[in-house]
């Protein structure tokens, strides 16, 4: 077990509140210190989870040496920023997923955390869960056969929510909904994908709602995703082979998983083990990782994180959902681009007045 550390949490929102909660029931950890964008907000919430610390401003944080490990849970259009504003004054970061709105946020990050040998790491809890080696390992052991097939999804009523709808904030299902599916296919049929194909349904902001998304791999198996955040889904995933099939209840935070035969009959079943909120293992990952000198998280690694972001751009780019903020810098590269050929066209001696 590593030593004591502490952790600073960077947003106030529900999942801020949840790592608070959780951070204060775990062991040799402790939630030091909380900003937000609001200083009363950020009072507030000290105030209700028992935080030492409220920061005036996010750069007031960055200040504060104390901190072992910074968690962000901000929207998805913030997590480039944030990361950086960290990653710049050399605090490690835990970052909520998606990781960034897009891999090229993602590159750029990965890239200056290994320059300023700072740790980082995705919030994608159920990656970090020991229930997940359990499952695995029912899986390896042959039960159902060799697998052929997965289906998996996730749905939530909660179209109603801003940081959803609005393309400003990188919103749409498959960031906050479709990253599940993608990671649990990921992990039980791995990455040698042959092709990506897929249906949207856009809303009236120009983000995605709804999608279903088939994943084809290169040995013949076959992923089926769905999600919505306009509806209410099982959270089922399940592996199927010629011996049966495997049923795991809620992808978002493993229940349980059982086996059943090719008569449809249960023959084995395991529940979760008793956890705080399921949080606590993505800490903990984090904090021994930092105890160790290392820089990412085995259950995580950061050439995972950025192959999910390749597949989440893939999909967005198969809908035509572009954010605000990408047209922007794909002007300016438009723009860097035009004016550096020009430069280089001119002749060495060209004068050029006001």
């Amino acid at each position: 077990m590593f030593k004591q550390k502490r952790i600073g949490i960077m947003g106030t929102g529900k999942m801020a509140g949840v790592m608070a909660g959780t951070v204060k029931k775990m062991k040799n950890v402790k939630c030091h210190g909380v900003a937000s964008r609001s200083e009363d907000r950020a009072q507030e919430f000290a105030n209700e989870f028992g935080v030492k610390v409220a920061y005036t401003s996010y750069e007031e944080m960055m200040l504060d040496s104390k901190i072992d490990l910074i968690y962000i849970a901000t929207p998805h259009s913030e997590h480039y920023a944030n990361m950086k504003l960290c990653i710049e004054n050399g605090k490690n970061v835990l970052c909520e997923k998606a990781f960034t709105a897009n891999a090229k946020q993602a590159e750029e990050i990965l890239a200056l955390a290994k320059e300023k040998s700072v740790f980082v790491a995705e919030a994608m809890w159920v990656r970090y869960m020991p229930m997940l080696t359990t499952i695995k390992g029912i899986l390896n052991s042959g039960i159902i056969g060799e697998p052929t097939m997965l289906t998996a999804n996730l749905g939530y009523p909660i179209s109603d929510k801003k940081r959803l709808t609005e393309p400003a904030l990188a919103g749409g299902a498959l960031l906050d909904l479709g990253v599940y599916p993608l990671n649990f296919a990921a992990m039980m049929f791995g990455k040698d994908i042959d092709k990506i194909d897929s249906s949207c349904v856009i809303t009236d902001t120009g983000v995605d709602a709804s999608e279903s998304i088939t994943i084809t791999y290169k040995d013949g198996r076959v992923a089926v995703l769905n999600c919505t955040m306009n509806g209410l889904s099982d959270r089922r995933g399940v592996i199927y082979g010629p011996k049966g099939y495997i049923a795991i209840e809620n992808i978002n935070n493993f229940a349980s998983v059982t086996v059943y035969d090719v008569n449809y009959k249960a023959v084995k079943s395991v529940k979760t083990p008793k956890q705080i909120t399921g949080y606590e293992y993505e800490v903990y990952s984090c904090m021994e990782a930092i105890e160790k000198g290392e820089k990412e998280c085995w259950e995580m690694p950061h050439n995972e994180i950025l192959r999910i972001m390749k597949q989440m751009d893939e999909l967005r780019a198969q809908w035509g959902v572009v954010f605000p903020f990408e047209k922007e810098d794909l002007n300016k590269e438009k723009i860097e681009l035009l004016t550096g050929e020009v430069e280089d066209t001119m002749p060495e001696d060209t004068d050029i007045q006001a």
